[in-house]
């Protein structure tokens, strides 16, 4: 009888432990577009502005140096499937969007590279980068980006 109300115990508590909803993959970190070259052109916001736009797309870091600039976004899970569709769309308008302008634009769906350009744009914030240093580590990110692909 007490090996079965401990049973009955045990099962009880453990059905009040707390509820997990899942949302955890889906949590925007939504970061603000970082332009490391010094001009305020706002073209780094405009490409967020423009990647936003997809509906398929949830979360995007826009990270511009000197030289290149870096695209990192979420899908929609569901969205998955057509992943390099979404890519190359995305590519060619970011493409149109940045005609004018001088600079190498990559692409990429890479979670780890999403983190990355978060990562660096925090640490800018914070003073840990100048901007020649976070203009390096931008493109060590990228070559990271093309070593993957």
């Amino acid at each position: 009888m007490k090996k079965t109300a401990c049973i009955i115990l045990v099962l009880l508590l453990a059905g009040c432990g707390p509820e997990h909803d899942g949302t955890a993959m889906l949590e925007k970190a939504d970061p603000d577009a970082v332009q490391l070259d010094g001009h305020d052109d706002q073209l780094a916001a405009e490409i967020k502005k423009e990647a936003d736009s997809f509906d398929e797309i949830y979360d995007t870091a826009v990270v511009k140096g000197t030289k290149q600039l870096l695209v990192a976004y979420k899908v929609r899970h569901l969205e998955r499937f057509r992943m390099k569709q979404i890519e190359k769309n995305l590519a060619e308008r970011m493409k149109k969007t940045a005609e004018k302008e001088k600079v190498e634009i990559v692409v990429s769906s890479d979670y780890k590279i999403f983190l990355e350009a978060v990562r660096l744009k925090e640490d800018m914030e914070a003073g840990h980068f100048t901007e020649e240093e976070a203009d390096k580590r931008l493109a060590e990110i990228i070559k990271l980006k093309k070593e993957m692909a």
